[in-house]
């Protein structure tokens, strides 16, 4: 009886909470790209409520923010594919930190670090122009 009770505690929980990221390919490392905007934190989503968009899949906390997002994921994926803002700016191509994030106008921005975040919201307008110049260089 302690034992099927335990089962369906650990079935619930791995519904409920998120698996590593990094394990299962999820864009953002699992955080939900809708409280970005919503809620101005880096809220993990769920394992059970999930789309795709552009060969990316995208976990929330909410079956509302799965609607929003669907409706214009334009409107919550971060700008530069989710690369650090600041190591573009400086000519490198480097994955921001879904944890370190930065609303600028009505665009989500990551950064690879704390510190990082506090430059780019220190100089936002030079950052983001260098690093849109050096982006257009990147994309093929």
């Amino acid at each position: 009886m302690i034992l099927t009770h335990l089962k369906s505690f650990a079935i619930a929980l791995a519904v409920l909470l998120p698996i590593p990221a990094a394990a299962q390919g999820w864009a953002l490392d699992g955080f939900d790209p809708v409280a970005y905007v919503t809620r101005d934190a880096a809220v993990p989503g769920r394992g059970d409520i999930s789309t795709s968009w552009r060969g990316k899949e995208y976990h929330f906390a909410s079956e509302d923010n799965r609607a929003l997002f669907e409706a214009n994921p334009r409107a919550y994926v971060p700008g530069f594919d989710g690369l650090c803002v600041v190591g573009l700016a400086e000519g490198r191509s480097e994955a921001g930190d879904p944890r370190q994030f930065v609303i600028i106008g009505q665009r989500v921005y990551l950064t690879a670090s704390a510190d990082r975040k506090q430059r780019l919201l220190a100089e936002p307008r030079g950052l983001l122009m260098k690093a849109k110049n050096m982006w257009v260089k990147l994309r093929p």
